[in-house]
């Protein structure tokens, strides 16, 4: 297993590597060009900055086991389809029985601003989400170790 995070704008990297490290699990961060990052443990991939560049990337280096953790939903549908779990940085684990909603949710929000009306964004981050993640993050490393 090896954990693989599209590290653009993801807000738990130190968290991801605080716990991946603690495990010996070693950890792949892919970023575009627009973005440094360098933690000290983490195995950084930088890609072009073109249009899912960095997602193309990551699920390539996905594998059976893997664990993904992303906030695009069509990432972590890509995952699951190759045998990896998927997380998003709130904690809520992707799923076969709960990706399609997310799905769903996103195609009703493209067409809504297709139509030039706008949709609500992320809430503002807060320590509990943080928190969320982390326990949810720490229970799938453990349950699949």
């Amino acid at each position: 297993m090896k954990v693989l995070v599209d590290a653009d704008a993801c807000p738990v990297k130190s968290i991801i590597v605080r716990e991946a490290k603690k495990r010996g699990i070693p950890v792949t961060m892919v970023i575009d060009t627009s973005h440094e990052l360098y933690d000290g443990y983490s195995r950084v991939i930088t890609v072009d900055k073109g249009a899912d560049s960095a997602d193309v990337k990551l699920i390539n280096l996905t594998k059976p086991g893997d664990l993904v953790v992303t906030q695009d939903f069509g990432v972590a549908a890509m995952a699951l389809g190759k045998g990896a779990f998927a997380l998003n940085q709130n904690g809520i684990e992707f799923t076969e029985q709960n990706m399609d909603k997310f799905l769903f949710e996103r195609h009703v929000k493209r067409e809504v601003r297709r139509r030039g009306r706008h949709t609500k964004g992320f809430p503002k981050r807060t320590i509990e989400d943080d928190r969320a993640f982390e326990k949810e993050f720490i229970a799938l490393l453990e349950r699949k170790m």
